[in-house]
């Protein structure tokens, strides 16, 4: 019988919904390389490909990472929005309407009473000036008949001493909710002591024990807790250059019904003038905020004074993180972001891609992933041009594993020889364990307190390798047209992933990287992955040819092999006095040249390839004539393919 004390509890999942997801991965350093690459290959800088990654921004295998242009975008929308949903009078309707109740409920009350003095209440209501400043005014020494018309007409001072309060102080506006005329006087009090201690500390007078008898009378105004008379200064300064930003964006008209209603706030000038020194004061010591500014607010939300000064306040913000995300300004660097506004106005996924980004840009410098070349400029280092050919080699594999239904092998060679050294074993290898290396890495791990007799994780295999080198020559295009025809990138992977395979799997065979346009030269990796394109008119494969023998003779011992890469015929030849000669279409003593230099290669008894991009029939028409003359092979990829087809070409002249 089942155990009654047994209960079955019932489980549901779901995505994460507690903000951002905390098993993501904060960024994969690949995928960054890999797009920075691809970047230079294409002609950027590594720093501007460094600069278009961060704004641009990262696809993670679980999540994406919004870049700098995405945040931007987000900034200005939220500007956008603030500005198209509100609107700054807020203040003034509701004045406008308080006074329009007063004035109905008073006229009500008089026209009840029988009375000359009713009569002449009445034709002072109606005198009254027409805008609500005025008439605010007036109505000041009113004795007022109706109790409703008075409770509005006092509910008008509060509302205005309260709204400009909020402007100036934090939450003063609900502090100051039905204030008695005890709380005014406090604020009056505190006023004054500010406007003290602000004074003194313009005329350059120590303030530290004056700062401390203030905060320590009037700290409950102040919830931000500021440590000195600067930072004071700092917080006060910022919102009262809001404020001013805020009637700079009203109309005259609304300037001037402000400036009138603020004499009445809570019944008394002086709340007002206290007010216009301490700004005074403040745009004296604080001259770089934004005093002049103003924004054009067309909503239907009516603001008031302290809600309309906050949203000042944030256009600030999001100007000031608009130009920090922008990057524009010399020495910019993306730990200037600040995350708290950014968590502030736009959340906190937002405050995460930018520290991710950050986090990225550091992980990329700290792994040394560029370096500075002779002439100062920077270039991506060995380390960073072996990643992505991994990376590329990778992807190439793949083409033809998933084409001829093969699979990555990690064997060093064809032949299958042991050279010696171990590696771990790894999932499809087929190679003969190292028993010794094997045992070895058990009873290691046994010493350490795992009881077990063996394990996958012990597993060495014997490394081998092709004991037959081969010179390789890998000649590629450079001319105008690779660029127009974007077969420019797929050039340089070409490159990439044929080198990574050579510098790791065939170590004993040597690569030469030879680039033909108008003239031709033998490259690095890193200059070839790093070239701009040029407009240059020629394809001189026969300088490249030239070249490629000084490489296979510089290998007598190795199998030749000549990879050659082109869309175009060969327009161009090296003259003896190393002057490049061009014509179009081409000239007889160019292709002589070109085919002269074929037939001393073939003489060698290179294995030639030749990978024809495009449809140009006058190409494929010379290709065809130089394969069967040097009993080579021709091969006419898609731009995704050539990789795939050099790789498998030369993997293939390896066997054979």
């Amino acid at each position: 019988m089942a155990d009654p004390r047994r209960r079955r509890f019932r489980y549901a999942y779901g995505p994460y919904t507690g903000g951002p997801d905390p098993l993501a991965p904060p960024f994969d350093i690949r995928v960054a390389m890999d797009e920075i690459g691809r970047d230079v290959m294409e002609g950027s800088s590594p720093r501007q490909a460094m600069q278009e990654l961060m704004r641009r921004g990262m696809e993670n295998p679980r999540n994406r990472t919004r870049g700098l242009d995405d945040l931007t975008r987000e900034v200005w929308q939220r500007r956008r929005d603030l500005q198209r949903d509100n609107r700054l009078d807020g203040t003034l309707q509701e004045v406008r309407e308080l006074l329009q109740r007063a004035l109905s409920s008073e006229r009500e009350a008089l026209g009840n009473e029988d009375s000359d003095d009713a009569r002449f209440r009445e034709m002072q209501l109606d005198a009254l000036p027409n805008d609500p400043g005025g008439a605010v005014r007036e109505l000041g020494e009113y004795d007022w008949r109706s109790a409703d018309a008075r409770e509005a007409y006092e509910e008008i001072r509060d509302l205005l001493g309260r709204e400009m309060l909020d402007q100036r102080f934090e939450g003063m506006k609900q502090a100051m909710q039905n204030a008695t005329p005890e709380d005014v006087e406090r604020i009056r009090a505190m006023l004054d002591d500010l406007n003290a201690l602000l004074a003194n500390h313009a005329q350059g007078q120590d303030t530290t024990e004056q700062f401390s008898e203030f905060m320590q009378k009037h700290g409950e105004f102040f919830p931000e807790n500021p440590q000195n008379t600067d930072e004071l200064a700092d917080l006060l300064a910022a919102r009262a250059a809001a404020a001013q930003r805020m009637l700079n964006s009203m109309s005259a008209e609304q300037r001037a019904e402000l400036a009138e209603l603020s004499q009445q706030a809570f019944g008394d000038p002086r709340l007002a003038q206290s007010l216009a020194q301490l700004d005074a004061q403040l745009q004296g010591l604080r001259p770089g905020e934004d005093w002049e500014g103003s924004g054009r607010f067309r909503g239907d939300n009516p603001m008031g004074m302290g809600e309309a000064t906050r949203a000042m306040e944030q256009l600030g913000q999001l100007d000031a993180l608009a130009e920090q995300l922008a990057q524009s300004y010399p020495g910019a660097r993306i730990e200037d972001i600040d995350l708290d506004a950014l968590t502030e106005l736009l959340g906190e996924q937002a405050a995460v891609d930018a520290r991710t980004l950050a986090q990225l840009e550091r992980e990329l410098q700290r792994q040394g992933l560029f370096e500075r070349a002779a002439d100062g400029t920077l270039q991506l280092s060995p380390k960073a041009l072996r990643r992505l050919g991994q990376s590329v080699l990778s992807d190439v594999v793949n083409q033809i594993s998933s084409r001829r239904g093969e699979r990555e092998t990690r064997r060093s060679g064809a032949a299958g020889e042991a050279t010696g050294a171990t590696r771990p074993w790894a999932f499809g290898d087929t190679e003969a364990w190292s028993v010794p290396r094997t045992l070895l890495n058990a009873q290691l791990r046994k010493a350490g307190g795992d009881p077990r007799n063996l394990d996958v994780t012990d597993v060495e295999v014997v490394e081998t390798e092709q004991r037959t080198r081969a010179a390789v020559a890998l000649l590629v295009d450079t001319s105008w047209s690779m660029v127009a025809e974007g077969r420019w990138v797929p050039m340089k992977r070409t490159a990439l992933a044929l080198h990574q395979l050579i510098s790791t799997r065939f170590r004993g065979d040597d690569l030469a990287l030879i680039t033909f346009g108008r003239h031709a030269q033998s490259v690095e990796l890193g200059e070839l992955v790093g070239l701009e394109g040029a407009y240059a008119q020629g394809t001189n494969l026969h300088h490249a040819l030239l070249l490629a023998g000084r490489h296979l003779r510089r290998n007598p011992d190795a199998l030749p092999v000549v990879l050659v890469v082109t869309d175009g015929e060969p327009t161009a030849h090296l003259e003896p006095d190393g002057e490049a000669y061009f014509d179009y279409p081409p000239s007889p003593y160019t292709l002589r040249a070109t085919v002269g230099e074929l037939d001393k290669l073939a003489g060698m008894k290179a294995n030639f390839t030749f990978f024809v991009l495009g449809e140009d029939p006058r190409l494929a028409a010379f290709m065809d004539d130089v394969a069967k003359r040097c009993g080579g092979r021709i091969v006419t990829p898609t731009l995704d393919g050539l990789g795939a087809e050099v790789v498998a070409d030369y993997l293939k002249t390896r066997r054979t």
